[in-house]
């Protein structure tokens, strides 16, 4: 008896044998298995690699009349890297200036992309390998609107297991095509850059003496685990954010996901003997994170995502950073976090958009609501959408997906304004 084929009729049966019978660990068969598979991902149905599916809704957001700096040159986007010019971009988003006496408002950045006055007739794209601090070589990419001025920078943040080079490439492109430039990598152990697979040996050094975060520009975006991450960041570089967008954030992993109190008292000893070993149960996340069955089925396509039992430590790095402050507890359990549900509370003052689905069961949207009321921030926006499941760019109905996204452009569209007219 034949055993049913998971893409059949869409690639063919050799193709479907090699990516699935590889073996992930290391970033080189993860970058041959996305090389191989990367024409297939970008065509399959849905929301996100769609040109304009909703016609009623505005296709590109350019209601300014766009200026050009004499000084700006055409040059294509840099070969050396995303991230090597990054202490670069600091300066380039302070020179974000009003010009001109037009009857709209026009604004440029100085910066390494294309910049035209005429309407941009598509979306620029561009890969890099670089090493970051630690000799680790890190996958980033960047999207752009082609022929025309940007309106900011957004670098996005992606969640636990993900790659920027599957849904967030199309949310990217989403951005992208109103007029944003795109920044991504993938962290280290994650998508194609160097580590093993789906392995966290510390959570803050995502984000500690990386460089490649340092004078990034303007708007921060994270997803899920992206979501903690971006904090971190901002907690390590306060001034540095022009503001920030948190998808579904973890600031804290919902009680239904979390290991039992026993398991996770076995699960700090055996991290320290062996971090590397995947051992932690957990329950099926696209059950829990796609409310729709056709784009769960999808998240197949991303085949060089993280989908094993996470590793000892990874579970445990998660956990410690989104569990509460315990400073009366004893024994093993009793530790002292820097962590994002509690104090870190008091450390958000950046402006930012915290959207987030009620029916979430991977991460609690009752944080979401705390985090907004108690941050610092005077600007701060919380949106919340009734029924939706935690993937709520990629697995809701097509019509929740685009709302989010307007929601997204709209404040990104209105933080823009002031950046310029600042």
């Amino acid at each position: 008896m034949s055993t049913a084929r998971l893409w059949e009729g869409v690639v063919d049966e050799a193709l479907e044998r090699e990516v699935l019978g590889a073996c992930l660990d290391q970033a080189p068969e993860r970058r041959r298995i996305r090389e191989a598979f990367k024409d297939v991902q970008l065509n399959i149905d849905h929301y996100l690699f769609k040109v304009n599916p909703f016609p009623s809704l505005p296709p590109i957001y350019v209601s300014f009349l766009w200026s050009r700096d004499p000084r700006a040159t055409n040059t294509p986007f840099r070969a050396s890297g995303v991230w090597m010019w990054a202490s670069d971009v600091k300066a380039q988003l302070k020179r974000l200036l009003p010009i001109g006496k037009s009857s709209g408002f026009g604004f440029y950045i100085n910066s390494p992309f294309p910049i035209s006055d005429a309407k941009y007739s598509g979306i620029g794209t561009k890969e890099s390998y670089e090493h970051n601090s630690r000799g680790v070589e890190i996958f980033s990419k960047c999207w752009f609107p082609e022929n025309h001025c940007m309106k900011a920078i957004v670098c996005l943040c992606h969640g636990y297991g993900d790659t920027c080079t599957f849904f967030l490439e199309g949310f990217a492109r989403k951005i992208a095509s109103v007029g944003y430039g795109v920044f991504a990598l993938d962290y280290p152990g994650f998508g194609l850059s160097e580590g093993l697979h789906g392995y966290i040996p510390s959570f803050d050094a995502l984000v500690d003496g990386n460089p490649e975060y340092k004078g990034l520009p303007s708007f921060l975006f994270g997803q899920s685990m992206g979501g903690a991450v971006a904090l971190k960041v901002h907690f390590k570089q306060p001034s540095e954010w022009n503001g920030a967008i948190l998808v579904a954030p973890m600031c804290k992993i919902a009680d239904g996901v979390v290991p039992l109190w026993p398991v996770q008292q076995v699960l700090i000893v055996m991290a320290k003997l062996l971090p590397k070993l995947k051992l932690v149960p957990q329950k099926d996340l696209a059950e829990l994170a796609f409310r729709e069955k056709k784009k769960r089925e999808q998240t197949s396509f991303n085949v060089i995502a993280y989908i094993d039992k996470p590793r000892l430590q990874t579970a445990w790095e998660m956990l410690k950073t989104t569990r509460d402050r315990n400073t009366s507890g004893r024994g093993i359990g009793c530790f002292h976090f820097q962590d994002i549900t509690s104090s870190g509370h008091s450390m958000v003052f950046l402006p930012m958009i915290i959207l987030h689905d009620e029916a979430d069961l991977v991460t609690n949207p009752a944080v979401s609501k705390a985090l907004y009321e108690k941050a610092k921030s005077q600007d701060k926006k919380l949106c919340l959408y009734k029924d939706a499941y935690h993937s709520i760019l990629e697995g809701e109905p097509d019509e929740t997906i685009a709302r989010v996204i307007d929601d997204i452009i709209s404040w990104l569209d209105q933080h823009s304004t002031k950046q310029g007219s600042s």
